[in-house]
């Protein structure tokens, strides 16, 4: 098998064949597994787990994360970098020269993986999961004028629907549209980007993992993969630590940044992302508060934001209204949730391949530094 046919092979279909391809991978580069088994069984009856493996020194305190599957559907992307990773012979072996760990955590959300969902089993955005439940919640009122609209009770939508929506889009502008429904919200435990209202299996199961796996790093670089937003198979490199942590937006414009592909910000409105709520990375200060942090978010672009959006709309009233769908339309919803976070080409996997190889290596020589 050439390296170009290896990295379209390291892809998956479904989440059973991508647990089956990365714990393969483990097991060919002579690594551990430790499991973490999820309660519920998968949409093929499949067991559930996030896994997670280290490759490298055992002494190591210069660590890099690369994590898939925060946003179930999302894993077919983050899983195929994970395994094209193990089974890259160079890149292993220039990590470990350089005295580099590397921690691999597959499927953070494995039943949205299994599901074909952005959620959790939760219905839950575990991206927007990991805030301080002993206090208010935050508020997001542009979301709570646009719950109705986005889902209502028929779908397709009706003209009447699609109509009131895309006056709202005229008025307001698609920037502040997608803000108001990505940002997270917790009000409305069946609507989209919802934060839940106690901490998710995925997040306890996260935290508990890197109290585990990450307190001997001094020095922790992360890469969460992550698809849905910006050009098609550009990986946006989006900075994933406080906005108040200078210090580390500094370190991760040297590691990722240059004047072709600069770090970006959800705090600056440099990134296409919005400014968002409960991100995963609050666990890392949180349970890791002895490693320097330094991390970003791959994002690669898959279809325009209207359509990504139109397709978890459409997810989410599959969801709310089981019953109501006609086989068909069950079918089409899912395959079109599976389009907007998945490229299934050729081209597009080896663009998100080569991206993901380039910023391990970068990460892998700002650690070194």
């Amino acid at each position: 098998m050439t390296g170009a046919e290896a990295t379209l092979a390291a892809f998956s279909p479904t989440y059973a064949q991508a647990r089956r391809k990365f714990l393969q991978a483990c097991v060919a580069a002579g690594l551990q597994v430790d499991t973490y088994p999820h309660p519920l069984k998968g949409r093929e009856g499949e067991d559930l787990a996030t896994d997670v493996a280290y490759d490298g020194p055992a002494d190591a305190t210069r660590l890099l994360m690369v994590s898939s599957g925060c946003h179930g559907v999302e894993g077919h992307c983050g899983s195929g970098v994970q395994v094209a990773a193990l089974q890259d012979a160079a890149w292993r072996r220039a990590a470990r020269d350089a005295g580099v760990g590397v921690f691999y955590v597959h499927a953070l959300n494995p039943h949205g993986f299994s599901f074909g969902r952005r959620v959790t089993n939760e219905n839950v955005d575990l991206n927007r999961n990991f805030v301080d439940f002993s206090q208010p919640l935050p508020v997001n009122t542009a979301y709570a004028g646009l719950h109705a609209l986005l889902l209502p009770r028929e779908w397709p939508p009706t003209a009447q629907n699609q109509a009131e929506l895309a006056g709202w889009i005229g008025t307001h502008g698609v920037t502040a549209y997608q803000a108001a429904v990505s940002a997270g919200q917790y009000q409305f435990a069946d609507g989209l980007f919802y934060g839940g209202q106690a901490p998710t299996w995925s997040n306890r199961t996260f935290r508990q993992i890197l109290r585990k796996h990450v307190g001997q790093a001094r020095r922790l670089g992360w890469i969460d993969l992550h698809t849905g937003l910006g050009p098609s198979g550009v990986g946006e490199r989006i900075y994933a630590c406080k906005g108040e942590d200078t210090a580390a937006y500094a370190r991760a414009n040297a590691w990722w940044g240059s004047p072709e592909t600069p770090v970006t910000s959800i705090y600056d409105g440099s990134s296409t992302s919005a400014l968002l709520t409960g991100l995963n990375w609050n666990a890392i200060y949180d349970e890791c508060p002895q490693a320097e942090h330094t991390a970003i978010a791959l994002e690669y672009g898959t279809l325009p934001i209207l359509e990504v959006t139109g397709a978890l709309r459409a997810d989410h009233w599959l969801h709310k209204h089981p019953e109501a769908a006609a086989p068909e339309l069950a079918d089409a919803i899912r395959a079109r949730m599976l389009e907007a976070f998945y490229t299934d080409t050729d081209a597009w996997k080896k663009q998100v391949v080569a991206q993901a190889r380039e910023t391990m290596q970068q990460a892998v020589a700002g650690l070194n530094a």
